[in-house]
């Protein structure tokens, strides 16, 4: 055996025993785990809500809070059923983040029309248009959770934001 085979056996052992010692450093934890995790989740849900009533304590509004953490405050009824699943429902709509900076709207994108249950959207605003029917007008407080969570859109809603929306229900099918 030359020179050059002992070295290369050298090598390709070393190699080996350096991979297997990575793939046995991969199994370990690192970071928080799973009880941690859902610790922090309920401190962020926990403050968030806390901003959201501090928000509507300046504001003096008069919303309530669904049992999913969504808020909401009804400004006008409409007419008919309220909307389920399968329901097209077209609106006007403004969005913005809690310290009201614009986000986005139908001034400038256009009316927005959803399918509830299929359409991809807020969860928020999904459940929150579920309250309304035709020519209805609202206005919802959207968690992080129930919106972008946390990564935001990637466009103008930022990671963890509150998102605020005014919906005013133009027609649906």
């Amino acid at each position: 055996m030359t020179i050059k085979n002992i070295v290369i056996i050298l090598l390709l052992l070393f190699a080996f025993i350096s991979c297997k010692n990575n793939s046995d450093k991969r199994t370990e934890r690192s970071g928080p785990g799973k009880n941690e995790m859902v610790e922090l989740n309920r401190y962020f849900v926990q403050k968030d809500r806390e901003r959201i009533i501090n928000f509507i304590e300046r504001k003096n509004l008069k919303m309530k809070e669904s049992p999913t953490g969504l808020w909401y405050q009804i400004i006008r009824n409409g007419e008919g059923n309220t909307f389920t699943d399968n329901n097209k429902v077209i609106f006007d709509f403004e969005c913005s983040l809690l310290d009201g900076t614009k986000c986005y709207s139908s001034k400038e994108l256009g009316v927005k029309e959803v399918v509830l249950g299929k359409s991809q959207m807020e969860a928020g605003l999904n459940e929150g248009l579920r309250m309304l029917n035709h020519g209805a007008e609202a206005v919802f407080i959207i968690p992080p959770f129930l919106a972008y969570g946390l990564i935001g859109d990637g466009k103008k809603i930022p990671s963890r934001a509150i998102i605020v929306y005014n919906v005013n229900i133009l027609r649906s099918k």
